[in-house]
């Protein structure tokens, strides 16, 4: 077999070395028809090694090709693609290998379009969806089914919204923007004024602005701004169940995962990294480069990038029932310590 032959969805280990500007070591005509782990892969299949903790599986994987570094390759007993970063390059790699469901153009029936919407002919518009007055759709924009994209809102163009998406009202999606199912964006934001015996709402009058190649996950919901618009730059990738208050500004390139939530005004640097379940209270800055560990709660501003944590790491029940009654005495403890310091 050449090293040139394929079929549609195969491909060889010349080809994928050549496609990705990777070198290969070994057979350079096997066919790769998929991707699996070290230890499940099969002979047509593409794996990876990345984390030293699975090195021992490499010696005896059955895959077709290992994406490894080359430190690691006179360990691999099959075809090797040499790379700098192996997840990287198989996160590439295994893009071609995704099987994303038919979206041919045009409206579906069932679905709903307002006479002033504007819906591009290449757009594909799944069952039951609704489009109002105002709405863009695109060239190659893909909504799924049940979505509903609310007035004076764009969906740009290559964008996916997988099912059941709701944009609601002033929501303005950039180029390739994918966001999964069950997703809110652009609802009102917790805005309240309390005045002597109950609660006046704030209208929310801004937008949402969210930029080129961002991806939203499942259930995440996205606040407008109360005045000026709730911002994602480009390249902003959120995970599921993630909750972001109204006129949040998140720099390019950050990465949010599932549940953290960010209050209203606080402003996330670019190249953040917010661990899952973590924090931030509004009105607060993160600078560039900020990653914020699982669990935290950040409760004031950070200048500086670096990695950052909070919480009390998990324990014993009964000594963290100890240890939690001796909180309340943590003043107490630090003064009499001084004291006793200067006495010295």
């Amino acid at each position: 077999m050449s090293a040139n032959d394929s079929t549609p969805g195969r491909y060889t280990v010349a080809q994928l070395a050549e496609r990705f500007g990777l070198e290969y070591r070994g057979a350079g005509d096997r066919l790769i028809a998929g991707v699996g782990t070290l230890a499940g892969a099969g002979p047509e299949q593409l794996s990876f090694l990345s984390n030293g903790k699975y090195a021992a599986q490499l010696a005896g994987t059955r895959a077709g090709v290992v994406v490894v570094r080359e430190e690691n390759l006179a360990d691999c007993p099959t075809a090797a693609l040499l790379a700098r970063d192996p997840y990287v390059a198989y996160a590439r790699i295994a893009a071609l290998f995704e099987r994303l469901p038919s979206a041919p153009p045009g409206i579906h029936p069932s679905a709903v379009v307002a006479p002033g919407a504007q819906v591009a002919a290449s757009a594909s518009i799944g069952p039951g969806c609704v489009i109002e007055d105002g709405a863009v759709i695109e060239d190659g924009a893909i909504l799924g089914p049940l979505c509903t994209i609310g007035p004076d809102c764009v969906v740009g163009a290559q964008s996916r919204l997988v099912a059941r998406v709701t944009l609601v009202i002033r929501v303005s999606l950039g180029k390739r923007v994918l966001v999964h199912p069950g997703a809110v964006i652009g609802s009102d934001g917790f805005g309240l004024a309390f005045d002597r015996d109950h609660w006046i709402k704030l209208p929310q009058l801004g937008g949402v602005r969210i930029g080129d190649d961002c991806e939203i996950g499942a259930n995440t919901t996205i606040d407008r701004g109360a005045l000026d618009d709730t911002v994602l730059e480009e390249d902003v990738r959120l995970d599921n169940q993630i909750q972001i208050a109204h006129n949040v500004h998140v720099g390019a390139h950050t990465a949010m995962a599932g549940c953290a939530a960010v209050a209203g005004s606080a402003k996330i640097g670019r190249y953040c990294m917010i661990g899952g379940n973590a924090g931030v209270l509004g009105h607060l800055e993160l600078a560039d480069r900020v990653t914020i560990t699982a669990k935290s709660l950040v409760t004031s501003s950070i200048r500086e990038p670096g990695e950052y944590s909070s919480g009390v790491p998990l324990q014993d029940n009964r000594q963290w029932r100890k240890n939690a009654a001796r909180f309340k005495h943590l003043d107490d403890y630090a003064r009499r310590l001084s004291a006793l310091e200067k006495d010295k």
